[in-house]
């Protein structure tokens, strides 16, 4: 039994509960007060053992199960999505190789690709075919001296060399593609694009404005790279106007196509040598036939 005392009056009484009203003052069950143990005391010591939602603990408890359970789900999504945002990046990528060769908004960019692009070889700095196809899958960050990516195309019956890129900008990175002519030396077009770099400054680098610039234009001159973005033209058979008011993004871009072409200078100068005649070996000569007189 558990003793409630009215806070009027003085009165107390013993039972499970407060009365409704007390018996000498007349006040009401709300003017009672618990004060002696008893069931109901041990009720109320067991309901406060239960857990107090209210508490910091409680709320650390369940953000932490409510964070466990969406990183499942996050992972679970990124797992099935994976596959698809693989073969976006790969079609991203040939379309960037297509730009680059002046082919753009295809309906279907794969189909075109496979029908333009013949090989994607892989050469070395000397020049040397080192694998005739897996260029499109060496990564940009896996791209040395001897393991140059080339891809080879065909454009309306004329050969066409795409050479991959990537530089540093103002904020951040940069990369693209050179489609050169048969001869080796002539750029057919490019494609560049860019992570974060300046809107209406920098970002115009992939631009058609700028763009244009360059076919035309030679990579290499008295036996060096003169391929280049500059402020004031020198050599207008192998320079580019920079873009007014981006200069370090320009920068970034004639390092780039410097760096890029001194690694595929040895392979594109063999392109621009006359082939060598095929000589076909000298016929064995024919054994003398033997005669043999009758006597």
């Amino acid at each position: 039994m558990a003793k409630y005392v009215c806070k009027v009056c003085g009165y107390t009484h013993e039972g499970t509960e407060a009365p409704s009203v007390c018996p000498l003052c007349k006040a009401p069950a709300s003017e009672f007060e618990l004060v002696g143990g008893g069931e109901a005391q041990g009720d109320a010591k067991k309901a406060k053992k239960g857990f107090n939602t209210s508490s910091d603990a409680y709320a650390i408890i369940y953000a932490s199960i409510v964070v466990v359970i969406v990183a499942f789900l996050l992972a679970g999504v990124s797992s099935i999505l994976r596959p698809k945002q693989e073969e976006n990046i790969r079609l991203d990528k040939k379309k960037q190789i297509l730009s680059s060769l002046n082919i753009k908004n295809q309906p279907d960019a794969a189909a075109t690709y496979a029908a333009v692009v013949k090989q994607e070889a892989i050469i070395n700095s000397a020049g040397e075919v080192v694998a005739t196809e897996g260029g499109f899958d060496v990564a940009n960050d896996a791209i040395n001296d001897s393991n140059l990516p080339i891809y080879i195309c065909d454009v309306d019956g004329a050969t066409k060399y795409v050479i991959p890129m990537t530089g540093n900008g103002l904020w951040g990175g940069i990369w693209g593609y050179v489609a050169v002519n048969s001869d080796g030396n002539t750029i057919y077009g490019v494609y560049f694009s860019h992570a974060s770099e300046t809107p209406g400054l920098g970002a115009e680098i992939a631009g058609d404005k700028f763009q244009t610039r360059f076919p035309g234009k030679h990579i290499i001159a008295d036996g060096a790279v003169a391929l280049g973005v500059t402020k004031k033209v020198a050599n207008e058979d192998c320079e580019v106007n920079a873009i007014s008011g981006a200069t370090i993004t320009c920068n970034g871009v004639n390092d780039m196509l410097k760096n890029t072409m001194e690694g595929y200078k040895a392979y594109l100068v063999a392109l621009q040598q006359p082939a060598a005649p095929i000589v076909e070996p000298a016929p064995a000569p024919a054994e003398e036939a033997q005669v043999t007189e009758e006597e």
